[in-house]
C-alpha cells in the first residue's frame, strides 16, 4: 500500500509544473510584444497615450484588486466551519456598504472621465506639437494595398517608407484614394482614420533613431495583411542625404505614373520618386485624379 501510493506521488500529474508551462510562454509572449509596441513609445504623442494607459489601468486597479480581496475574504470568515462568523439571516441594509458600493465607482469614473477629456484635448491629433523647429510637412495617401507619402516641400515621395527626421515635428496632411482606411505607427502613437474624398491631420515625432513598423490597422480587402511600411527616424543630415538621392534617383511621379500605381497590388518593395507634380495630393482629394476601383468597389457596380 505505502509503495503504491509512493508510486503514485513520483508519476501522478504535478499541476504546478503543468500550469507554470502553460502560462510562461503567454507571459513571455506578451513581455516580447512590449517591446515593440505601445508600451514602449518613442515620441511624446506615444509617451503621453502611454501615461494615459497606465494611469487609467491603475486607476481600475483601485477597484478590482479591493474587490477580488473582498470576495475571497468574506467567502474564507463565512465559511462553515467559523464559529466566530455571525449569521444574521434578516440584515437587508447598510449605509456604510451603501456608499462604498456606489462611491468608489463614482470616483473611478470621475476619474477615468477627467483622464480622457484632459487627454482627448492635449493629444487632438490636428494640434501642432510644441517645438522650435519647423513641422515636416508629409503628405498620406492610402492606397490598394500600399502607401504614398509625399514630401510636398522636397518635391519628392516614397512608397511603403515613411522616412522622419529626430527630434523634429512632422505634420501629416492624410487621405484615401480608395477604400476606408487607417494609418498607425504604434511606438509614435495616434492611429488616425483616412478616408476618401476627405482629409484628416495628424501631428507626430520621433525622438529616438531607429526603423519603427507602420501599419494599416483598419481591414480594407484582400491586401490588407500585406499593407504595412516602415518607419525610419534618422538624423536630420541622414534625412537630407536620403533627399538628395531620392531626387538623383528614380522615377517621376506624374498623373500617369500615379494612374500605374494606384491598380491594387501588395507586397510592394519601398522605392522613392525624384519629383512630384505639384498639387497631386489635392487633385486626389478633390477626385480631379481617380485612382481605379479597388476589385471589391468594382464587383459592387456591376
Amino acid at each position: 500500500m505505502n509503495a503504491h501510493r509512493q508510486g503514485r506521488g513520483r508519476t501522478g500529474p504535478n499541476l504546478v509544473g503543468i500550469a507554470a508551462r502553460l502560462l510562461l510562454p503567454g507571459v513571455a509572449l506578451a513581455l516580447s510584444g512590449c517591446g515593440i509596441g505601445v508600451l514602449d513609445p518613442v515620441g511624446p504623442v506615444g509617451g503621453a497615450q502611454r501615461t494615459i494607459l497606465f494611469d487609467s489601468v491603475g486607476i481600475m486597479l483601485c477597484v478590482v484588486v479591493p474587490v477580488i480581496l473582498g470576495t475571497a475574504g468574506i467567502a474564507w470568515w463565512f465559511r462553515a466551519s467559523n464559529r466566530r462568523a455571525t449569521y444574521r439571516p434578516d440584515f437587508v441594509y447598510s449605509g456604510r456598504i451603501e456608499t462604498m458600493i456606489w462611491g468608489i465607482p463614482f470616483l473611478v469614473v470621475l476619474f477615468l472621465g477627467g483622464i480622457a477629456w484632459i487627454g482627448a484635448h492635449e493629444l487632438d491629433p490636428a494640434k501642432p506639437l510644441a517645438s522650435p523647429a519647423k513641422p515636416l510637412e508629409v503628405e498620406v495617401v492610402s492606397l490598394d494595398w500600399k502607401w504614398l507619402f509625399i514630401y510636398p516641400e522636397a518635391g519628392i515621395a516614397s512608397v511603403n517608407r515613411l522616412v522622419l527626421p529626430v527630434g523634429r515635428p512632422v505634420h501629416f496632411r492624410l487621405t484615401s484614394a480608395s477604400v476606408f482606411n487607417a494609418f498607425f505607427v504604434p511606438r509614435l502613437g495616434s492611429m488616425i482614420y483616412t478616408m476618401n474624398g476627405m482629409t484628416t491631420q495628424l501631428n507626430l515625432q520621433a525622438d529616438r533613431v531607429g526603423r519603427y513598423p507602420g501599419q494599416s490597422s483598419h481591414f480594407s480587402g484582400d491586401g490588407f495583411a500585406g499593407m504595412r511600411f516602415d518607419a525610419d527616424a534618422v538624423p536630420p543630415a541622414a534625412f537630407d542625404g536620403w533627399v538628395a538621392h531620392a531626387r538623383s534617383a528614380g522615377p517621376l511621379l506624374d498623373r500617369s505614373a500615379y494612374l500605374a500605381l494606384a491598380r491594387p497590388s501588395s507586397a510592394v518593395a519601398p522605392y522613392a520618386y525624384r519629383a512630384v507634380v505639384p498639387k497631386l495630393f489635392d487633385a486626389i482629394v478633390m477626385h480631379t485624379i481617380d485612382a481605379p476601383p479597388s476589385p471589391a468597389v468594382a464587383t459592387a457596380r456591376r
